[in-house]
């Protein structure tokens, strides 16, 4: 069995629905709708018209459309304008333009460390109540 050349390139238009795990290598230019996640070692492109609900893991993505979902990439994330996106960014590099509706946190990471799995959030401790003379 031979090993699909990284060098592919291929597109889902805006006209594909899916629900699952999207996996590909390569480059891969989407437009559709998907109900799950999408992994690979390649580029993503989302188009104008993508609406992803689910979680991104790739080296490199161009993001546009509507994204619910934390976004990962080893490379960069480049968030165009007119894009919304929910969700927690991390990468070793990001562009974000004017115009972008983004909800979440960011974590950007120069050193091109490899991403690890996102931690669990911890919810702050309220304040302990005051005493009056005790200081």
């Amino acid at each position: 069995m031979s090993t699909p050349s990284n060098d592919s390139k291929n597109v889902l238009n805006s006209d594909v629905e899916l629900k699952g795990t999207l996996r590909f290598g390569g480059e891969l230019t989407f437009d559709g709708k998907l109900e799950g996640d999408i992994q690979s070692e390649g580029t993503l492109n989302l188009g104008d018209n993508a609406v992803v609900k689910g979680n991104i893991t790739v080296n490199s993505i161009v993001v546009r459309g509507k994204v619910n979902g934390n976004v990962t990439a080893k490379e960069k994330i480049d968030i165009k304008t007119k894009t919304e996106l929910f969700g927690d960014i991390r990468a070793a590099r990001l562009a974000m333009e004017e115009g972008v509706i983004f909800v979440g946190q960011t974590e950007v990471n120069p050193n091109k460390v490899a991403p690890i799995a996102p931690r669990a959030t911890e919810l702050p401790k309220p304040p302990l109540p005051a005493r009056a003379g005790a200081f």
